[in-house]
């Protein structure tokens, strides 16, 4: 039975069992006899059920936030905010579009042929969803599903591994069908055997690259099922003379520490122009301060352990080798009252005189440090921006929109933003570009994943 270690303490927090073959490959044969029936239910009762479920997530929000806490650090505030605002804007999104986004696409009647392509779910949709959003990236392909017919096996990342069964369990109490939702606590193995039976109509993963690659070869093996791949990113921001200068500070310094740095959109990397450049670190420093460092069940902490000692190990190493190089910590550990509960607690730390020869610059961090650059123009500063193997998102902050989205043409990402970061909008594609993976969530988009077209051709004679 694998443990659940709390980041906080370093203690066991919660425990769970993980499925043998036979049993995942019962719950994959009790999904698919759920959606055969599910398929056939009217739109108008799956939106009713994914609504009712947030319903009834709200009636435990409190015992599953702090399940969420518990389990990978983030302030209980910020997990019940993930519920509260990001999660329930999106499935009432979801569901306001739904009826639009899987109508038929009729064309005009042709030689006496009615004609017309019918977005038809996929079968057993497999969610492998990740651990630093445990809602929200689940949700993304979970609502979707549900409202164009599919079923869904989740399995979440074993850290969060409990938020699975939140999603399961809430489904259940909406009057969703037992099966039709699914927690499934299972091994990597024994999710590759589950893929091989050729029996899912769709894959997603959000994760590391080289667990994108690894899911891409087992999807690939002896099968043609379709994947969607969020790997995350090293999302920049280009930052230009004329920018909203406290809004940017202010919003910059969210986007990169928010959830202790651990958000695939997060701002990993900066580059300021020149002319101002003095200024904004000044800012920058001053405002990163503010941020308390501290248990995330206690009122006022802003900013709790990373996922785990591993995590935070990480960040280490590359702060180490960016100052080996000639960086200078203008905001690290001396600035904050870090606790020693655990190995995985970091201090937010803000780099100087950094350049690509540095890691902190070039690799994901997934953490609380960031990088701030001096570049002489905008033609530069789009250059070190596609500098990356990765293309999530990018930032560009300049009272010029015009020049922001003409800048942003040249970006290589899936989302630029002009004056915002660090944000995703469900009427917008989720989706990225190089090692950030590939496919879509989110928007009407979305849809396209967990449905497959199907064309009719009806004659009456």
């Amino acid at each position: 039975m694998p443990d659940i270690v709390s980041p906080i303490d370093g203690k066991v927090a919660y425990r769970f069992s993980q499925l043998e073959l036979d049993d995942a490959l019962r719950r994959l044969e009790h999904a698919e006899a759920v959606q055969r029936q599910w398929r056939r239910t009217p739109l108008s009762e799956r939106v009713r059920v994914c609504l009712s479920m947030l319903d009834e997530y709200a009636k435990r929000v409190d015992e599953y936030a702090e399940q969420i806490t518990r389990m990978m650090g983030k302030p209980l505030g910020q997990a019940r905010g993930e519920f509260e605002r990001s999660m329930t804007e999106r499935v009432r999104y979801l569901c306001g579009i739904a009826e639009e986004a899987l109508a038929n696409d009729t064309l005009p009647d042709r030689d006496g042929l009615h004609r017309y392509i019918r977005h038809e779910p996929v079968g057993v949709v497999l969610d492998i969803a990740a651990w630093n959003y445990p809602l929200l990236i689940a949700v993304n392909v979970i609502v979707p599903a549900v409202l164009a017919g599919d079923a869904v096996l989740v399995k979440h990342a074993s850290q969060t591994a409990l938020v699975a069964e939140q999603f399961q369990d809430s489904f259940l109490a909406a009057g969703a069908p037992n099966g039709l939702v699914q927690a499934v606590h299972m091994s990597h193995e024994t999710a590759a055997k589950l893929v091989a039976t050729r029996r899912l109509g769709f894959v997603s993963f959000t994760g590391s690259v080289r667990g994108g690659h690894e899911v891409y070869r087992t999807v690939a093996q002896d099968n043609f099922i379709p994947v969607g791949l969020e790997l995350g990113g090293k999302d920049p921001a280009l930052v230009l003379p004329d920018c909203d200068f406290d809004f940017t500070v202010e919003n910059l310094v969210d986007g990169a520490f928010y959830n202790a740095g651990q958000s695939c959109c997060g701002i990993e990397r900066i580059y300021v122009d020149a002319s101002i450049y003095d200024r904004f670190v000044e800012a920058y420093v001053a405002k990163t301060r503010e941020y308390v460092v501290g248990n995330p069940l206690e009122p006022g902490v802003t900013m709790g352990p990373l996922v785990d000692a591993k995590a935070a190990a990480h960040v280490r190493r590359q702060i180490e080798e960016a100052v080996g190089k000639g960086a200078r910590v203008l905001v690290g550990s001396k600035d904050f009252a870090v606790p020693d509960l655990s190995k995985a607690y970091l201090a937010p730390h803000v780099l100087v005189d950094v350049d690509h020869t540095m890691k902190v610059m070039t690799e994901e961090s997934f953490g609380p440090v960031i990088g701030i650059m001096k570049v002489r123009d905008v033609g530069e500063g789009v250059k070190l921006m596609n500098d990356s193997e990765y293309g999530l998102t990018a930032s560009i902050w300049t009272r010029d929109v015009p020049l922001g989205e003409d800048l942003a043409t040249g970006v290589e990402a899936g989302t630029v933003y002009v004056n915002r970061c660090d944000y995703l909008d469900p009427g917008l594609a989720w989706t990225g570009v190089k090692d950030s993976g590939f496919g879509c969530s989110l928007s009407k988009l979305g849809f396209l994943s967990v449905t497959r077209p199907k064309s009719y051709h009806l004659r009456a004679r």
